[in-house]
């Protein structure tokens, strides 16, 4: 009995936490049925499309989850196109006048293939919801900036490689990330599989600071303490199912750290859903063996989860935090004698 009320209040504390999101009580099954029942909307009418995606919803957050939710699952990334982007970019990157010039011509290019192909790369992505929102009557912006992925080298991270959205409801600035929410494409075949990614709808500014930085750094949406390039460069990796698992991000605050043997090492993020001390689990790999471990302490109080581990031999480790099946986050550790 004292077991099942201690689930009881652990639930309810995160009940009453959720409770206090922006938008808690807002239900988005209208507006995602719309989007689904508009699949086959092309692109050559945007106001028409902007109007069969928002007529029969009342408040702005749901026409923009409309919005949003139909370019998520109607927008193949193109990650051909993309790479040609990046090459073209880093090859003309001292030539302003060549680097202009591509621009201009791959502005021309993507959006013909948007157009005709329904394929586009971030900055496609985030011009649609842009426009689309906008001709809703909703403000919704552009941003440009640098993002961090297991597949980005943060050595060569040198111009902006990543746009995403901003966008005002009912006064107040949020983020949100079209081209990853929509799904995974392969590096190797270049195929593209949808994948809605939820957490990457409206997402805490500090969670999203993790591996997205602004050019504009007025679109962190962080008022204080928020962090610098150096710091973005230096942070862990995190991966999408991050996003369906935390809301906030604190600790470590870097991927690469060096440590003395027993030192104790801490892990913290705050919780978007109850979650089993048993299910936290550390794959720690040493190059030659990787294993699932349990941390030493787990603490869950409220939505807060802290995990501390200490290694008790010396080496070079890559270790990987998980909740569940669920990969969250990537660091390496040398630790020292």
């Amino acid at each position: 009995m004292k077991t099942m009320l201690s689930i009881a209040l652990f639930i309810l504390a995160f009940q009453s936490r959720a409770q206090l999101s922006d938008f808690d009580s807002v239900n988005f099954n209208k507006a995602d049925r719309i989007a689904l029942e508009c699949k086959k909307d092309e692109l050559d009418n945007l106001p028409q499309l902007a109007y069969q995606l928002t007529s029969q919803l009342h408040t702005d957050v749901e026409k923009f989850r409309a919005i949003y939710r139909w370019v998520c699952g109607n927008i193949a990334n193109d990650y051909r196109l993309y790479e040609k982007n990046m090459r073209k970019r880093q090859r003309f990157k001292d030539d302003s006048l060549k680097l202009n010039a591509w621009n201009v011509q791959f502005r021309k290019l993507s959006f013909k293939t948007m157009l005709e192909d329904k394929k586009a790369i971030c900055t496609g992505y985030a011009y649609l919801v842009k426009e689309l929102a906008n001709l809703a009557s909703i403000d919704c912006e552009v941003v440009n900036g640098y993002a961090k992925t297991s597949t980005i080298d943060v050595d060569k991270i040198n111009m902006p490689n990543h746009s995403w959205n901003t966008v005002k409801l009912n006064g107040k600035w949020y983020l949100c990330d079209p081209t990853w929410a929509s799904g995974t494409p392969n590096a190797d075949t270049f195929q593209f599989e949808f994948n809605y990614n939820d957490g990457y709808f409206l997402t805490h500014p500090k969670l999203f600071s993790v591996n997205h930085y602004p050019v504009d750094t007025k679109w962190l949406l962080i008022e204080e303490d928020g962090p610098s390039f150096e710091s973005f460069l230096e942070s862990p990796i995190i991966y999408g199912k991050a996003y369906t698992n935390l809301s906030t991000y604190n600790e470590p605050k870097k991927m690469h750290n060096t440590i003395q043997r027993h030192e104790k090492v801490t892990f913290k993020c705050n919780l978007l859903k109850p979650v089993r001390s048993e299910d936290i689990m550390l794959l720690v790999d040493n190059g030659s063996t990787s294993q699932k471990i349990h941390p030493e302490k787990t603490t869950i109080d409220d939505t807060s989860l802290t995990i501390e581990y200490t290694f008790d031999r010396t080496g070079f480790y890559d270790v990987h935090l998980l909740i569940g099946l669920d990969l969250i986050s990537t660091y390496t550790f040398r630790v020292k004698s």
